[in-house]
């Protein structure tokens, strides 16, 4: 397949995502959007993958390319064609299916344990850990199945449409390099403290973390791709 990656910020990168794309032979290109390249057409891809980004994902007066981008992922919901966001790219694709975005009640940095929902469709373990970086936080789709929960966050993602669609608000695609580009440009709205936030050391000190969060990313990669199968 040929997958776009949508960018709303220079360090909000694909991270593992590229990864796991090129050693499964999968082609990708990206469309820096802040920087103001427009998104693909969506006849030139096989699937998409919105990313994260420090932007409201409603501050389309701010950045209006974000007008665009939400008339591309209504496209791609209508289609056949597989869709993934991240953070503020699962918020969008939220928003698109009538889920309601709103401010969380605690930032969430660092590293916490999700619950698997009871009806997750996700290949999963029933708790696991996974890195965070938001506060907002957004609703379950009408016809979506949730991922689950964390302490901070009820609704950690989803799928929707037998799988073709998925919202993640954790980062299974977190890399040591990803997480520090992340740290060294944190956004207002990720300031101050709270207890669902960690230290920077915190974040970075345990590289085995990481290497763990890659077993749980190519589970959910797979399942994502073998939508195209259906």
């Amino acid at each position: 397949m040929h997958i776009y990656f949508l960018q709303h910020a220079a360090h909000y990168g694909p991270a593992r995502f590229a990864d796991w794309l090129d050693g499964m032979g999968h082609s990708h290109n990206t469309s820096h959007l802040y920087a103001g390249e427009m998104p693909p057409r969506l006849e030139d891809c096989d699937a998409l993958i919105v990313l994260d980004g420090p932007q409201a994902h409603d501050a389309s007066d701010e950045h209006p390319w974000l007008k665009r981008e939400n008339k591309l992922l209504m496209r791609a919901l209508k289609s056949a064609k597989p869709l993934l966001g991240v953070g503020l790219g699962a918020q969008l694709i939220a928003t698109q299916l009538g889920a309601i975005v709103s401010r969380g009640t605690y930032a969430e940095t660092g590293w916490h344990a999700i619950t698997l929902a009871a009806q997750s469709p996700f290949d999963l373990p029933e708790t696991f850990e996974a890195f965070h970086w938001h506060r907002d936080i957004f609703g379950l789709p009408d016809d979506a199945l949730p991922l689950g929960a964390s302490a901070a966050s009820p609704v950690q993602g989803f799928a929707w449409d037998a799988g073709r669609v998925v919202g993640l608000q954790c980062h299974l695609e977190a890399t040591r390099a990803s997480v520090a580009a992340l740290l060294a440009e944190p956004p207002a709205s990720l300031g101050g403290s709270g207890p669902y936030m960690q230290d920077d050391a915190t974040m970075l000190e345990d590289p085995r973390r990481f290497d763990r969060l890659a077993a749980l990313l190519d589970r959910v990669m797979m399942r994502w791709v073998a939508s195209t199968s259906r």
